[in-house]
């Protein structure tokens, strides 16, 4: 099946994004953010887990943490191109949410054939949930998890687990003599031990996830195969929350270097300022055209999605690093200090960029499709 050429956009993803975008300005500034989540600049502070669950209620109100659910499940089944667009717009926000980490579970659980219905399910009605499956090294390969399940029950240590604090289930891959398998338990539920991690990133919580005998629902026995299959729609709707990130450091530099003045002029008129916004401005093009592409593939051209998705992530993670140093450097002074709002997105998208893998780790899962197949 060939792609469409607007991507599948349809009006209904148009309206989606843009009142996401009206609901953040309205509600979510970056004057929030940094009130809620800057407010210790010690960096010694302990982790905390900051975010606004009036807000996230609203959301769940209006049915965004159901889009990836199907409707036979009770959720919306929207498109991942529709999708993306509201995930764009979360990382413009850098809103502290759930709101990702319950997309990917519903995709991975929606891979997992009948046996993910309930989880769905759960998720069609309030739950929220986050995936546990990479070892201390922070290894991409499930099959280095470092959680064993016997007899239903969980043993061992998950790490780098997102958004660990605000979610109310888990989604654990698991490996056992018969190989890897997938498990549904509430994240208060007995034998689970939660650690919140220090990391960069302000605008999200981490943590690593110890497991003692913790009884867990099988929701998939072919962990590889559905992960597999939901990975390419993970890695699109990560790249474009950097996209929606790297769009609010250009538009806010942008503004800064028009409105601050040096030697008459504003620091925009100087082509050491503008000539690398231009080249910021450009990579979120790419960048975003790379992620809607990618979101089409999955919806309507699936044998092309792993390698797609890729190259959006590639392209994206390339893309984070350059827009935050650019906007870090073209603030001058004032961008190194705590009270610019510039660091909260520049560690959202350091924290982003490595999340999944960097541009080199997906450049070369990418050579190895186009090469291998070619060879």
């Amino acid at each position: 099946m060939s792609q469409p050429d607007d991507f599948g956009f349809t009006e209904e993803a148009a309206l989606l994004k843009e009142s996401a975008r009206k609901f953040f300005n309205e509600k979510f500034t970056a004057d929030v953010l940094h009130n809620m989540v800057a407010g210790d600049p010690s960096p010694d502070r302990a982790p905390q887990v900051q975010w606004d669950e009036d807000i996230w209620q609203q959301m769940v109100d209006l049915g965004w943490s159901l889009l990836a659910v199907p409707e036979a499940q009770g959720g919306v089944g929207m498109p991942l191109v529709g999708v993306a667009g509201l995930v764009e717009e979360l990382g413009r926000a850098a809103f502290p949410c759930p709101l990702l980490s319950t997309l990917a579970a519903s995709y991975i659980l929606s891979a997992c054939g009948s046996e993910g219905e309930p989880a769905l399910i759960d998720i069609a009605e309030g739950a929220t949930a986050t995936l546990v499956f990479a070892d201390e090294n922070g290894s991409l390969e499930p099959k280095a998890t470092p959680i064993g399940v016997s007899s239903g029950n969980l043993d061992g240590t998950g790490y780098f687990v997102q958004d660990a604090g605000k979610v109310s289930h888990l989604l654990v891959c698991a490996r056992s003599d018969s190989g890897l398998s997938l498990h549904w338990l509430g994240s208060d539920a007995a034998g689970v031990e939660r650690t919140q991690d220090s990391i960069v990133d302000l605008t999200r919580d981490q943590a690593h996830i110890h497991f003692n005998n913790a009884q867990a629902q099988q929701v998939s026995a072919d962990a590889s195969a559905a992960l597999e299959q939901a990975l390419p729609a993970l890695w699109t709707l990560y790249a474009a929350d950097m996209v929606g990130a790297g769009e609010w450091l250009l538009q806010t530099t942008v503004d800064y270097v028009n409105a601050r003045q040096q030697f008459d002029k504003p620091l925009g008129f100087f082509q050491a300022v503008k000539h690398p916004l231009v080249d910021v401005m450009v990579m979120i093009d790419q960048a975003k055209s790379l992620v809607y592409n990618a979101a089409c593939a999955v919806d309507c051209e699936p044998e092309m999605a792993r390698q797609y998705a890729h190259m959006a992530q590639a392209s994206a993670s390339d893309m984070a690093d350059y827009s935050g140093s650019r906007a870090v450097q073209c603030h001058g002074g004032i961008g190194f200090t705590w009270e610019c709002y510039v660091h909260l997105f520049f560690k959202r998208q350091r924290h982003s960029q490595m999340l999944w893998g960097d541009g080199p780790w997906h450049r070369a899962r990418l050579a190895e499709i186009v090469i291998d197949a070619v060879a």
